[in-house]
């Protein structure tokens, strides 16, 4: 299986807006669920699939004194990251790593953030696993796991809710990934080593974020994945371009509402072994013969 389904998408100019968008969007909402993280002053805290380091740099300064690691795998996100974020360089730095097989230490990292890849990438299971592993016991993991069943919109022509209804279902198994991972994020924890697990919801409509600001994801998405929809669902190109013109459209209406509901999941690990399913060693096995086949950038 291919462990890096999107690796155009991740790697397409889209996607730096994308990220851009999505941390203006979210992170006012998710900031303050930061606070339920028992966290000592100078903690070591990781963010796996780092992307440009939009919300690496934010975790930097809501916590002062903590070491930062970003990692992903798209050279040019991490080289944008090391530029702008320059001035914390000292905390925050950047590396060319996999998710599927983190050249890291076991249990060193006080909060392990991963947002806006495991619904991307296949084996979320081994994905969490690998996580886990790297978190110090009495440690946190911070997950975004998008879900595409989560995306409403109004009716009309064409009407959003055929979109999101053929499209998940369809491109997730075309591809080997879970584009309802939100939902089902809750049983893998279930079977690994936490406790504390919390499923918290950021609502990006336009009462919270600025319309503008919602409209410039969409249009992202559009920019990075119409042509994938195409080649793998039964919505063409042309067509999956007009349905992401009408979301637009409709979200910059001020007459009209739409709304993403974006889960945020956390969890406490509790004891220092993780369960190893087949899947994560299918995930660790393809990796260690391909080191670099995995991405772990923020998608859409």
């Amino acid at each position: 299986m291919d462990l890096n389904p999107q690796a155009r998408q991740m790697a397409d100019e889209s996607m730096v807006r994308n990220l851009d968008a999505q941390a203006r969007a979210i992170w006012p909402q998710e900031r303050p669920l930061f606070s339920r993280y028992a966290l000592p002053p100078e903690a070591n805290i990781l963010d796996a699939g780092c992307g440009t380091g939009e919300i690496s740099s934010r975790v930097a300064e809501l916590y002062p004194r903590a070491r930062v690691l970003g990692v992903d795998i798209i050279d040019e996100h991490l080289d944008l990251a090391r530029a702008r974020y320059a001035p914390l360089a000292n905390r925050l730095r950047f590396e060319h790593q996999s998710v599927f097989d983190l050249d890291l230490r076991d249990e060193d990292f006080d909060l392990v953030l991963c947002r806006h890849v495991l619904h991307s990438i296949p084996h979320m299971d081994g994905v969490i696993n690998e996580l886990l592993r790297v978190t110090r016991t009495g440690g946190y993991i911070h997950l975004i796991p998008e879900d595409y069943g989560m995306l409403h919109f109004q009716r009309g022509e064409p009407d959003a809710r055929e979109f999101w209804h053929e499209v998940p279902a369809t491109m997730g198994p075309a591809t080997g990934i879970d584009l309802f991972s939100g939902r089902d994020v809750y049983e893998v924890l279930q079977r690994s080593s936490v406790d504390e697990i919390r499923i918290e919801y950021v609502v990006v409509d336009p009462i919270r974020v600025p319309r503008e600001t919602f409209a410039a994801i969409i249009e992202a998405w559009r920019d990075g994945y119409a042509a994938p929809i195409g080649q793998a669902t039964s919505i063409d190109e042309r067509s999956a371009i007009r349905y992401f013109d009408r979301m637009i459209a409709d979200i910059r209406n001020p007459q009209k509402y739409a709304v993403w509901m974006v889960p945020v999941v956390s969890a406490r690990k509790t004891h220092a072994g993780v369960a190893a399913s087949a899947e994560a060693c299918a995930a660790g096995a393809a990796t260690r013969s391909r080191p670099d086949a995995a991405s772990v950038t923020g998608a859409a």
